[in-house]
């Protein structure tokens, strides 16, 4: 407020945020987003302490696509939508390009449940909703990406992330059927990793590291069909 000398200023920095894409967050956001994703740390600092009205430049880099996502959330936003679909929405029109938390939160109408209805998505409806750690550690701290359209199977839909994480880093974030890595993802050929179930689920198979494999979702498919 001091450097703005504005009483506009928190739109300011909101536009910033949403319209021009820099990685503003607010101590409310981290703090939410900390409570339902295990693991989220800023370097150097204690999320636990922010206030509310404090904000944190995650990165030095903007968005580019962020005025696009813009427009958009402020339709979902407006919409009768629950939060849980409007955040499906906004994931789904970006599908493959990570949003922010920021977004998410703006898009769900501020409401606090809308980091744990994203986590939602991902265990108990099988989207492949990834983080930085649940999958995608290359990805800033924050940042949610939808890696494709599509949702997996039932029976794969309740692994635990910490067990996921585990097996993901074991198998080195790769394919054991046909060693496609996840540094290959791009939009022409938009595989993603699941996890199969040596012994299927529905013959008992549990949800151990040791029951547990990295395929891609092609060779997760044709080990499905063979079986």
């Amino acid at each position: 407020m001091l450097v703005s000398g504005i009483s506009e200023w928190a739109r300011r920095v909101r536009e910033l945020r949403c319209e021009h894409g820099w990685p503003v967050y607010t101590g409310v956001t981290l703090k939410e987003l900390q409570q339902e994703e295990e693991g989220v740390e800023v370097e150097g600092v204690s999320i636990q302490s922010l206030k509310p009205d404090q904000y944190i430049l995650l990165a030095d880099e903007r968005d580019e696509e962020a005025a696009a996502r813009w427009k958009y959330a402020n339709t979902l936003r407006k919409s009768d939508l629950s939060v849980r679909d409007r955040a499906l929405q906004f994931l789904r029109f970006a599908v493959g390009k990570p949003v922010t938390g920021e977004e998410l939160r703006y898009v769900s109408g501020d409401k606090t449940e809308w980091a744990r209805r994203v986590r939602e998505l991902r265990t108990e409806f099988g989207w492949p909703v990834v983080t930085k750690q649940n999958g995608r550690p290359e990805l800033p701290v924050g940042s949610y990406l939808l890696e494709m359209d599509r949702q997996s199977p039932v029976h794969d839909r309740k692994i635990p992330d910490p067990i996921r994480a585990k097996v993901l880093r074991r198998d080195k974030f790769t394919c054991q059927d046909c060693n496609w890595h996840i540094d290959e993802w791009n939009r022409a050929d938009p595989r993603i990793l699941e996890l199969h179930h040596i012994v299927h689920h529905a013959k008992g198979g549990e949800n151990t590291e040791e029951n547990l494999v990295t395929l891609c979702n092609l060779c997760h498919d044709e080990r499905h069909r063979a079986s």
